[in-house]
């Protein structure tokens, strides 16, 4: 059975937990889990206890995030990490090009490198803010054509929200497996390791590292109690372990660098759990979209899936938006996205289809590439798409035929040196502004 045809055995009929921020637990063998406490003098099976915190121990209950494992060895039962080289993967600060005010536009990452896995293939778009202050994000893209095979992975610096464009995901994490496919996103928290295997021959896909607060769902305000991404949609892994003998590599990112240790088993070995600091995948399709029944394009914020808040109320460290299925009756409106210019910073990008406020197709806004609007850089619609809207019949209209999202930062996204140089960056860019025509009449 090849990797993929094994990957995808295990996708299959995949258990999952119901609800985000929920304290959860689960064992993959019955008696596993200690009742009454969580560090007995003798953990059952002869089980170590461990607990893995997502916040600090003194942060308000609402917002404390940890999970009991119970596993076969502990994770302090490693030979030391030694610094080993970070290919295309770079970590905040960004100081390697100055901040561009220039609205820029990335074509898809090329095809990898036969044998690249999904590790190795991550490739850093730029970000902001200081992974050793907790603070700002980074976009990473991904391209990969093979399994991490005996290779685990754990980020220190922040959590990762994936965000495949092409081909699915199994991320066989601590705490059980995921299966992630285009359409769905896949959220993995601060130090837990995982694997990726491919369940196709090649995937493509996005990365947002977010150093600053946990990912959360957005407060409803006037929304009322229901709406946007529901808790329960979020599925969380069921306990599996891996009792596995032998090398086995572990990568750790740590402020900015990747550090490797071999470790003699695998570290996946934890037989049971209980706690709130978990994995999660969410079906964007299941986003329940709010919008205007009257006039006006509503601000996008209404579409925000999971927010990182910082220390002033309402300004996301970033911000998770997903432009899903929905229906536009707007009466007199212009229905797609307006032109502005924005405090925040905006990095789009599209999963399938066509975005409703740009034209498709080569040289415009494909599936695997992304736009960067930094603060204050004026876009909106470009000309193809105003001819056409400002134009056109204004019947009830279900936009359905793509998928794009949008990380929002408050701070400004510095690219990084690869990036402002690449071979797929659209350097005609602004042209798609051109030809807009003076219509004022006095």
């Amino acid at each position: 059975m090849s990797g993929i045809d094994h990957a995808r055995k295990a996708a299959e009929g995949l258990e999952y937990l119901s609800g985000f921020g929920n304290e959860h637990s689960s064992e993959a063998v019955p008696g596993a889990l200690p009742l009454g406490r969580n560090s007995p003098q003798r953990a059952p099976f002869g089980l170590y206890a461990e607990q893995l915190s997502g916040s600090a121990f003194t942060e308000p209950r609402a917002h404390n995030r940890r999970s009991w494992l119970y596993r076969i060895r502990p994770s302090a039962a490693h030979p030391p990490f030694v610094r080993t080289g970070s290919g295309a993967l770079r970590t905040a600060p960004f100081t390697e090009t100055p901040p561009d005010p220039n609205r820029l536009r990335w074509d898809p990452l090329p095809d990898p490198a036969p044998g690249t896995d999904w590790l190795s293939g991550l490739w850093t778009l730029g970000g902001n803010g200081d992974a050793t202050q907790r603070t700002g994000m980074a976009v990473h893209l991904y391209h990969a054509n093979a399994s991490m095979e005996r290779r685990v992975f754990g980020d220190a610096d922040g959590e990762l929200l994936i965000v495949p464009e092409r081909g699915g995901l199994l991320l066989r994490t601590e705490l059980g497996l995921l299966s992630v496919r285009p359409g769905e996103v896949a959220l993995v928290p601060r130090g837990v390791r995982f694997r990726v295997e491919l369940l196709d021959g090649a995937v493509r896909g996005y990365v947002c590292e977010n150093y600053g607060q946990p990912f959360a769902l957005p407060e409803l305000g006037p929304i009322g109690a229901n709406g946007l991404a529901g808790a329960r949609d979020f599925r969380a892994p069921v306990a599996a372990y891996e009792d596995v003998e032998g090398d086995v590599e572990v990568v750790n990112k740590f402020c900015g660098n990747l550090w490797t240790a071999v470790y003699d088993h695998s570290p996946l070995d934890v037989v049971a759990w209980h706690g709130s600091h978990l994995p999660y995948v969410y079906d964007l399709r299941a986003f329940n979209v709010m919008g205007t029944i009257s006039y006006d394009h509503p601000d996008p914020s209404i579409f925000t899936v999971l927010t990182s808040p910082s220390d002033t109320p309402g300004l996301a460290g970033v911000d998770f938006v997903v432009f899903a299925p929905r229906w536009l009756v707007g009466e007199d409106t212009f229905r797609p996205p307006y032109f502005h210019r924005n405090v925040m910073s905006e990095y789009m990008g599209l999963i399938e289809g066509a975005y409703d406020a740009k034209t498709a197709g080569e040289g415009g806004f494909v599936p695997g590439g992304g736009s960067l609007h930094n603060m204050m850089s004026a876009h909106g619609p470009d000309r193809e798409t105003f001819d056409r809207a400002s134009t056109a019949d204004l019947g009830p209209q279900k936009v359905d035929d793509g998928l794009a999202f949008m990380f929002e930062t408050r701070w400004p996204v510095t690219a990084t040196a690869q990036a402002a140089n690449a071979g797929h960056l659209q350097r005609g860019y602004d042209d798609v502004w051109q030809g807009l025509q003076r219509h004022f009449r006095s």
